[in-house]
């Protein structure tokens, strides 16, 4: 992959005979088309290709909250790299003959905050979700101001809910409306804290699974 200057056709995207013109991370570059093959994959490549299928499609849902709370864009590894390398690596396991996630070890979010103490979640009425926590505003840089973030995922329609604002630190509760086609399924959850300025954020903490009402 080279970078290229803008010369008298601009710069370009899509393929152009045996190469490809792209636009990363701010700059135009290019590329020569893969060579096809006809060797069969090893059995660990085919592993690595399920589990990246397996954590593209869950991160798909995700990603307005593992853009802005999955550690720091380090060089050329973006959060999403970082949450992408540590998903495949802890929190997918072989249960023969699938591989399946393990949701206690997800992650959407990972930062040095002070996260969540006591946390919990039940089925509320109608497809609420409510979430209630003990307030420790103050230990550390624990603000009051915090804003909590929650993620609810079904795995059988692969539906993701989120919300970058449920509550606040102090609140010590708040409830998340689903939609209407969640109603009697078991949904996954997750929640964590982050700074009203988006600047801090916690590592987010696994809740449970609870059957939406």
């Amino acid at each position: 992959m080279g970078t290229y200057n803008k010369g008298i056709l601009g710069a370009f995207s899509g393929k152009v005979g045996p190469v490809v013109g792209a636009t990363w991370r701010g700059k135009d570059v290019m590329r020569s088309l893969p060579k096809k093959s006809n060797r069969l994959a090893t059995p660990f490549q085919q592993q690595q290709r399920t589990k990246f299928t397996m954590t593209n499609e869950f991160l798909g849902g995700v990603q307005p909250v593992i853009k802005r709370y999955f550690g720091n864009d380090t060089g050329l590894k973006t959060r999403r790299n970082a949450a992408m390398s540590y998903l495949m690596k802890e929190a997918i396991v072989f249960n023969d003959p699938n591989y399946e996630w393990d949701y206690t070890k997800v992650l959407i979010s990972k930062g040095d905050l002070l996260g969540i103490n006591n946390g919990a979640v039940v089925a509320g009425t109608g497809q609420n979700l409510d979430f209630s926590w003990t307030d420790n505003s103050g230990q550390g840089e624990a603000a009051a101001t915090d804003k909590l973030v929650v993620v609810v995922y079904e795995p059988t329609t692969k539906a993701t809910v989120y919300s970058l604002e449920a509550g606040s630190r102090s609140s010590g509760s708040a409830s998340l409306e689903l939609p209407n086609f969640l109603s009697g399924l078991e949904v996954q959850v997750w929640a964590t804290f982050v700074s009203a300025d988006d600047k801090l954020f916690a590592t987010s903490l696994y809740l449970g699974a609870i059957t939406v009402g």
